[in-house]
């Protein structure tokens, strides 16, 4: 999107650079996490071994290593796990943050480009010339006399021009204010990105700690899952963002080969671009939504599977989220025809 005097990029970069600031406090919180990490692996190596013992079974040695290797995992909780997973998912936050780079560049030079061959094509119209240039006004201006028709058409003239500026203004504010949601949105969502992130990090340690406990080993999973999915909120909206300034660039482009042509007189309002700003606005927040798409937490998908006697609640959990995602399918049908139909009426 074209962008405002505030400088959105700095404020993504303070975000950036809170979070690393705040990664120390993960080694405070992993001396807490050793304790409970120790307790917890002395009580599971002593049950096993007590229940191999007590079965006359040979002691199988191999899972016992389970709450060490979480130990070091917490020992060295800042550079192993989360120097891993950032250095795996950051060249993907690269790639898509150069893609939006450009898309907007291109953008801006088509807007600027559009916006030239505008005031040319109205310049074209001796109806409206008068409106767009100060020259051609004067010059309009001094070639009508003191009678009285040509002191009603420069009253007309005068008119014409407060109304049109007055637009123009008008139309400007609009465009920067949807332009300033549109920004606001997305550092919205980077915020709350980089605050969970800030929370799942310096937590980390404990969560690993209560994964050596039995009854609480699917948190480990679901810290994972959830920092992953959490960490893809800003390449996603990178690429939503990508996509709607690729949509603008087709109609600046198509557009522009309009304005080629000398008889063509281009309409000003700009209704187009405030639908996409609006459209923008309203898709940042299902940013999260589709993040959610792409890595889901697990440890519920034993409400899908039969145990003993409990297969049938598991088939009723099974058609309950069968009969919810028909549902959603439906309203999201629903509004995305009602939307288009009202998008095409305007048109």
């Amino acid at each position: 999107m074209v962008l405002l005097s505030i400088d959105w990029t700095n404020l993504h970069e303070l975000l950036r650079s809170l979070y690393d600031e705040m990664m120390p406090l993960c080694e405070d919180m992993a001396s807490v996490a050793k304790g409970v990490a120790g307790i917890g692996a002395l009580f599971y190596v002593a049950y096993r071994v007590w229940q191999s013992l007590a079965r006359a079974e040979e002691i199988d040695v191999l899972p016992l290593f389970r709450p060490f290797v979480l130990g070091l995992c917490i020992m060295f909780f800042p550079t192993l796990v989360l120097g891993t997973i950032n250095g795996i998912l950051s060249p993907v936050c690269s790639a898509t943050s150069s893609l939006v780079e450009q898309q907007t560049f291109d953008m801006k030079k088509y807007q600027e480009e559009k916006d030239e061959l505008e005031r040319e094509a109205m310049l074209r119209d001796p109806a409206k010339a008068f409106l767009v240039s100060d020259e051609e006004f004067d010059k309009k201006i001094d070639e009508l006399g003191w009678s009285l028709g040509d002191m009603d058409t420069m009253i007309n003239m005068y008119g014409q021009k407060a109304v049109y500026d007055m637009g123009e203004k008008v139309r400007g504010w609009f465009r920067e204010l949807l332009e300033l949601f549109f920004q606001a949105a997305s550092l919205l969502i980077d915020t709350l990105r980089t605050f969970f992130l800030i929370v799942l990090s310096i937590l980390g340690p404990v969560s690993f700690a209560l994964a050596v406990y039995d009854g609480f080993q699917s948190t480990l999973t679901t810290w994972l899952s959830r920092y992953i999915c959490i960490y893809l909120w800003l390449p996603v909206g990178d690429l939503f963002g990508a996509i709607l300034s690729r949509i603008q660039i087709l109609m600046l482009q198509q557009d522009i080969q309009q304005m080629q042509d000398p008889t063509f007189i281009p309409d000003a309002s700009n209704s187009v671009y405030c639908i996409f700003m609006i459209i923008g606005i309203i898709g940042y927040f299902c940013v999260p939504t589709v993040s959610s798409w792409i890595i889901q937490a697990g440890g519920a998908g034993a409400y899908g599977q039969k145990v003993g006697g409990a297969g049938a609640y598991g088939q009723k959990v099974g058609g309950a989220g069968k009969m919810a995602g028909n549902g959603a399918a439906a309203v999201g049908g629903a509004v995305g025809g009602t939307v288009a139909g009202r998008i095409k009426k305007m048109f």
